[in-house]
């Protein structure tokens, strides 16, 4: 017997010729749970990740909600943001700001994302993706309509229109699901698009004055939180075949990249806002443009950050790695220092 025959004899723990494939796919994943499930540390990664995002909208919400600077900053933003939008981003702006934008952006990519799970048979992810876009839109309207805005500041604002932003909730949603259905070639490439649109989104709600800052944040927190958490529960059908997984330099330097571009534009964004606190009372001239510069920062450091977080997991849940010889065994150090001469 060959030693292929007696590697694939090990790994189906010795299934006859004629067993049923649901008795063959059993004694599979028994020989190996990574053959239908993510392993357990990165399913614990996800849910860990997940929570985080949602308590980072939560004090998003109560930072630009529920305290005085909170509301002066949006305010100032929301009411001179137009002016300060350059000039070459404002017809891409003016395209997003419609009212169409959003339903014709989450319709395509859904249909898209839809055509590639059913192609690839990736059933389960229909109901992830189902889920998800449902979540994305009912949660605007349920939190909307349940936290409440005090009125801490004299504002031209609407206090009706809170936070989320639905526009941006489920531009955030499509993207990320997209990002999912997609093959492993393209998911760095989607994840890009995912940011740039979001981005988009966020910026062109804001230019309308639909919504503030806190909301826009708040709604792309609170989406790669989902998304996060619906990772968490990805099952056979939404992972890559056993033996096409492989690791992906794409992946691990886009994701790389994002996830720390992101976090210094975060940490930049921040520095600014403190930089311009005691401006914001007054709403003084010299605040403005450092409120809409934080703002931008701010708005795209934690679009790359999510979406960078969103590429590092789906890779980890779709594709680990087994010792088994489906994939191969990682190469390992020699056991001493003879077998290494």
């Amino acid at each position: 017997m060959s030693n292929n025959s007696q590697t694939d004899s090990s790994v189906l723990g010795g299934v006859q010729e004629g067993t049923p494939v649901e008795d063959i796919a059993s004694q599979l994943a028994q020989a190996d749970p990574l053959t239908i499930r993510p392993r357990r540390s990165s399913r614990v990664l996800c849910i860990v990740l997940g929570v985080l995002f949602l308590c980072a909208a939560g004090i998003v919400w109560w930072i630009g909600v529920r305290t005085v600077s909170g509301q002066e900053y949006d305010d100032l933003v929301w009411t001179h943001f137009r002016d300060a939008v350059p000039s070459w981003m404002a017809p891409v702006m003016g395209v997003f700001t419609s009212s169409f934008a959003a339903p014709v952006v989450v319709g395509v990519l859904s249909v898209i994302s839809l055509v590639l799970i059913v192609l690839r048979k990736r059933w389960w992810m229909i109901g992830q993706f189902v889920v998800l876009i449902a979540l994305c839109a009912v949660i605007p309207g349920i939190l909307k309509s349940s936290l409440p805005r005090p009125q801490l500041i004299n504002s031209l604002a609407s206090q009706s229109n809170s936070a989320p932003s639905g526009h941006t909730m489920i531009t955030c949603a499509a993207g990320a699901m997209l990002l999912c259905a997609v093959p492993r070639a393209w998911r760095a490439v989607c994840a890009v698009v995912a940011v740039a649109l979001s981005f988009m989104m966020a910026l062109s709600v804001v230019d309308g004055q639909w919504h503030r800052p806190s909301d826009t944040v708040m709604a792309l927190l609170i989406t790669v939180g989902l998304a996060c958490m619906m990772l968490a529960c990805t099952s056979r059908s939404g992972m890559d075949a056993p033996g096409t997984r492989a690791s992906s330099a794409s992946v691990q330097i886009v994701s790389s990249v994002m996830i720390t571009a992101g976090t210094v534009a975060l940490v930049y964004g921040m520095y600014v806002i403190w930089q311009i606190m005691p401006g914001l009372q007054f709403s003084a001239q010299w605040a403005r443009s450092g409120a809409h510069i934080s703002f931008m920062v701010v708005q795209l450091g934690l679009s790359a950050l999510g979406f960078g977080v969103l590429l590092a997991l789906r890779h980890l849940t779709a594709a680990p790695l087994s010792k088994i010889g489906l994939v191969g065994a990682p190469p390992a150090p020699p056991k001493n220092a003879a077998q290494s001469r």
